[in-house]
């Protein structure tokens, strides 16, 4: 065992991800102390530079990976631009990652509606408030911009901005790491192959 408590191929004969990875993310919800759906998300720019920052999962299925965002923000171009990206959860307490990469898409206006509808209403107003990645001249003009909306929409509910929606990253690629003892680490990857179906393969550390 490793100082997970696990033994080496507790995960390796799973036939396909999607149930690992929930498996996983189950036991990251008992262990991480916040936001056990965190996730680092990769893109790149028009001049093909990589660019990294946190979001966090929102959903999942065998369809993909889902994330909410501002459609105006830097990751949000980015995306749009490429449809393309990558993901990379890391559970510190489990000693755990998963990577994940594929291309994008976005998500149905209807999903991205029932979703918008469950946020807390002051995180509603910030997606009409926040001109995201741009720049911002004071805290000031941030909170003037709340408190507009705020009052716009005192009453009724708060419609989602066109501006603010979902992707969904459908992966062709998901790995699965695992802490061993001396770095001798467990790595197992599923590829998707022509049929639809997952091609795994165990991996050197």
């Amino acid at each position: 065992m490793n100082e997970t408590g696990l033994k080496s191929g507790d995960f390796t004969e799973s036939p396909e991800p999607f149930r690992l990875f929930g498996e996983w993310l189950e036991d990251a919800t008992k262990s991480e102390p916040n936001d056990p759906n965190g996730v680092a998300l990769a893109t790149v720019d028009e001049d093909g530079m990589p660019d990294v920052r946190m979001v966090l999962l929102k959903g999942f299925d065998e369809e993909g990976f889902v994330f909410y965002t501002n459609f105006e923000s830097a990751k949000g171009r980015e995306i749009l631009s490429s449809m393309k990206a990558a993901m990379c959860f890391h559970w510190k307490s489990l000693r755990r990652q998963v990577r994940v990469r594929g291309p994008v898409e976005v998500v149905s206006d209807d999903e991205a509606d029932a979703y918008y509808a469950t946020r807390p209403r002051g995180s509603r107003i910030g997606a009409w408030a926040s001109k995201q990645s741009r720049p911002l001249e004071s805290r000031f003009a941030l909170e003037k911009a709340v408190a507009e909306y705020t009052a716009k929409y005192a009453i009724g509910e708060i419609p989602r901005p066109k501006h603010w929606s979902g992707f969904r990253l459908v992966p062709t690629q998901i790995e699965f790491w695992k802490d061993m003892p001396f770095r001798l680490h467990d790595r197992v990857v599923f590829r998707r192959a022509g049929d639809g179906g997952w091609e795994k393969e165990r991996l050197y550390p």
